[in-house]
């Protein structure tokens, strides 16, 4: 007997992390997504959690093991200071691409929407003035 599906792919925290700062670095994400058969959703996700809580916070391989109750989660600060200035460099530099990157589609939104409104009213006929005819007929019969 043979299974219909495969087994799920595992990767290691390594792994992650050489994927994770590549998308920080700009590389395209769907590009990224086919050459590694992955979805982009999973990508995202790897991202999110390293941001919000470092190498740490990516599952390596194998069962993740039980959280101790007397051990205090690291805080942001004093986790950057362990990753050392150069992480810390390369997640910054990371985050200002990112947002470099959405300041730049919602000025391509912003432009669309102005030209988009301008073509509208031009399109309009004037319904003011004497003798001009409104744009739309009347209801009446």
């Amino acid at each position: 007997m043979s299974k219909s599906k495969s087994s799920p792919r595992v990767f290691s925290r390594e792994f992650k992390i050489g994927i994770i700062r590549r998308i920080m670095a700009g590389e395209n994400v769907s590009a990224l997504g086919r050459q590694l058969r992955m979805s982009r959703k999973d990508l995202y996700a790897w991202r999110d959690h390293f941001l919000a809580g470092g190498p740490a916070a990516l599952r390596g391989r194998g069962r993740p093991r039980k959280a101790q109750p007397s051990a205090a989660p690291a805080s942001a600060p004093e986790q950057a200071a362990a990753e050392g200035p150069a992480e810390e460099l390369a997640m910054a530099r990371g985050r200002i691409a990112e947002l470099e990157r959405k300041v730049g589609q919602q000025q391509l939104e912003l432009d669309f929407f102005r030209q988009a409104l301008r073509q509208v009213k031009e399109a309009r006929r004037p319904s003011d003035g004497p003798g001009v005819t409104g744009s739309t007929g009347s209801s009446k019969r």
